[in-house]
């Protein structure tokens, strides 16, 4: 039986003012982090009001909650819930990440998105680490797509992000594709910085916590089903009204719908909603699912924003789609959703454009049979997961892993799974 000496440990920064996007992905590398090394043990800080809600690792596995800060639509952060001021509220969140770094003494530090934290919340833990012999790796995990190249390239400078990085991170992982999105080039990364950087690869779906049920998750019985999802939903409330409004007009109601509004709708517009969804009996109104993969799962399409999870997970499992991507406070939803409609994977529609009326015309059309150029798989890497748990079992020292710190090193080890794949179902 392992002693707790024994084991390594990870310390994973969350700082979740949006949305579920992040909380969800870091939630999902944690589980694969703690699948793949049985020595292993996570504390998460996050400051995600909802993380109580979602699927928890249920051994080796806790969190530390910081207070609640929101982001604003003009892109800037504010207390959300408690009276205080803002500065006094990071001083309270950076002292809390400091005394955990102190005395739970990771062996890795789990870095999300942001090189400095929120208002440099971090810094303070970052300082203290440097200064340590003893210190923990600090790795930067970062998405496919932050912003528009001109306005990320100008906030990273403003910020010191290079420098950050050069100063305190050993390395950057990427959970996307160069094949997508390459941004050591897309954000003119300095040398030094784009030389640490491995793109892992998109991250496969979770599977559902149940087998998928259509006729007991979506209303009807029969016909084809439309899963509805706004994420979060403190954004979405336009889709939602937009698509409940067209089959409000009459449009086809040979489908049913199941539209999740998303915990984070205000109890106004997600009354909207419900109110709309009483006249429309193929139409069911959900505010949260821990669940959502099942119902993706058994929808023969997805309407949705074009946030990072959404779209890998149903583009993982080659579902139709019909995409509204946000367009502020940054571009990042819009460019993922064009470059994917350009591949072909998905339907993309401009948020300026959106009526209810080209809404369900869209979802109609994909409906009637539109035919993949390619399966996603063989476009996009889904193995992020695996990468990225090999790259920090590296570091950890785990028996199993190898630490390959290059892309070069990254694709060598692929080719050598799809050989190793090839030769397996040869043998069948």
């Amino acid at each position: 039986m392992q002693r707790p000496t024994d084991r390594k440990k990870i310390l994973v920064y969350s700082h979740d003012t949006f949305g579920l996007g992040n909380i969800r992905r870091m939630l999902a590398i944690t589980q694969h982090l703690l699948d793949t090394m049985p020595e292993l043990s996570v504390l998460m800080i996050s400051g995600s009001p909802m993380i109580h809600s979602f699927r928890l690792p249920e051994a080796r596995f806790d969190y530390v909650k910081l207070p609640c800060l929101g982001r604003t639509l003009a892109g800037g952060y504010s207390v959300k819930r408690l009276g205080t001021r803002f500065d006094e509220l990071v001083a309270v969140r950076s002292q809390i990440i400091r005394t955990t770094v102190a005395h739970f003494k990771p062996d890795v530090l789990l870095v999300d998105k942001k090189p400095r934290g929120i208002a440099d919340e971090l810094l303070p833990a970052l300082e203290m680490i440097r200064a340590d012999q003893r210190s923990p790796e600090v790795v930067l995990l970062l998405r496919d797509i932050l912003d528009d190249p001109e306005t990320t390239a100008r906030i990273w400078r403003k910020n010191r992000y290079f420098e950050s990085i050069d100063r305190y991170y050993r390395s950057i992982l990427v959970m996307g594709s160069p094949d997508v999105f390459d941004l050591r080039k897309e954000y003119r990364f300095p040398a030094k910085t784009a030389n640490k950087v491995v793109c892992c690869g998109y991250m496969r779906r979770p599977q559902p916590l149940a087998p998928a049920r259509p006729a007991a998750l979506f209303p009807g019985g029969k016909g084809a089903r439309v899963l509805v999802t706004a994420g979060g939903g403190e954004d979405g409330f336009e889709l939602l009204k937009q698509y409940m409004d067209g089959l409000s007009l009459g449009a086809d109601r040979s489908f049913s719908s199941v539209v999740v509004t998303g915990p984070e709708m205000s109890a106004a517009n997600r009354a909207v909603i419900q109110d709309i969804a009483k006249g429309l009996g193929h139409v069911r109104v959900e505010e949260f699912t821990r669940d959502l993969p099942a119902y993706m799962q058994a929808a023969d399409l997805v309407v949705s924003m074009a946030g990072y999870n959404t779209i890998v997970e149903l583009l993982s499992m080659n579902k139709r789609a019909v995409v509204v991507p946000r367009v502020k406070p940054v571009q990042e939803q819009w460019i993922r959703a064009t470059r994917l409609d350009e591949l072909g994977l998905l339907k993309c529609i401009d948020p300026a454009e959106l009526t209810p009326e080209r809404l369900l015309k869209a979802v109609s059309d994909e409906l009637a049979g539109r035919k993949w150029r390619a399966h996603p798989a063989t476009l996009i890497d889904f193995d992020g997961l695996t990468a990225v748990s090999r790259i920090i079992g590296g570091m950890l020292g785990h028996s199993e892993s190898v630490p390959p710190m290059t892309a070069a090193a990254i694709r060598q080890w692929r080719v050598d799974e799809d050989a190793r794949a090839v030769a397996c179902s040869g043998s069948w």
